[in-house]
Order: C-alpha cells, then structure tokens, then sequence
C-alpha cells in the first residue's frame, strides 16, 4: 500500500515502473545502465481514487496524460534507479494532493460606495493634471 496523501492510499499493484536509459551526458556506463523510471498510473481506472479528486487529476495531469487516461512520470534526475523510483513516487503524491485540496468558489463582491468615489475622485485629479501640462494659446497647427 503506497501513501500518497493522508486520505488517499493506492495499492502498489496500481502503480507500474517500467527502467528506461536516461538521456544527456553520463560517461562510459550511460549506454548500458537502464536508471530512469517510467512511472505509470491509470487514473480512469483506478478504485482507489475518488471521482472528485480524479476530476481534477486529470486537469492538472496536462500531457503527463495519456489519450487512454494513463498518467506517465518520468524520473531521471538521480544516478540510482531506487533513488528515481523514489522521487517518481514523490511526484506523484504532490500531483495527488494536489488534486485532493478543494478549491473555494469565489463570490463575486463590488467595490464599496467609498472606494467608488475614491477611484473618481483621483480620476478628477489626474484630470486636473494632465489638463495643466497642455500647451496654451498655440499658434498655427499646434494643439
């Protein structure tokens, strides 16, 4: 059973790694060693999530998500294959609690009476202002 938030459990037999070769530079071993992990979990078809938090999983997946709904992380920042599976994991949970924290509808408010004229009122001035800087009496073709 892998923990992911402190309401939401997934069993491990819903989570599959898959071992790929990590890309850039590495040395003489690069070519050989298979230490970034493919992360794999299918969330339309996962029982342990619930359909709210699947909603909105699927939201903020983006293109980590596949056309079949399955959600792919990839991990290749560490050397170790244990240290990437970790941090797959890891991932994985903050996209999960993610999902899970509810967001607050907004309520529509107004600006109060006194903010209003407030807002007029340093409009007048500006006004008053720029009016001030213009040019007076101009001669011919000027403002």
């Amino acid at each position: 059973m892998t923990l992911v938030t402190d309401r939401i459990r997934i069993p491990e037999e819903e989570i599959s790694f898959s071992f790929i070769r990590a890309s850039g530079p590495g040395g003489q071993k690069v070519n050989k060693a298979a230490t970034a992990v493919q992360l794999r979990f299918n969330v339309p078809g996962s029982p342990s999530l619930p359909e709210s938090v699947r909603r909105r999983l699927v939201k903020l997946a983006g293109r980590r998500l596949s056309g079949e709904g399955i959600l792919v992380i990839e991990a290749k920042r560490f050397r170790t294959r244990e240290r990437n599976r970790q941090d797959a994991l890891e991932r994985l949970a903050a996209l999960m609690g993610k999902a899970s924290q509810f967001e607050k509808k907004r309520r529509p408010t107004r600006p109060t009476k006194a903010a209003r004229k407030a807002r007029l009122e340093e409009k007048r001035r500006r006004s008053r202002t720029k009016e001030l800087r213009k040019k007076t009496g101009g001669g011919e073709g000027e403002p």
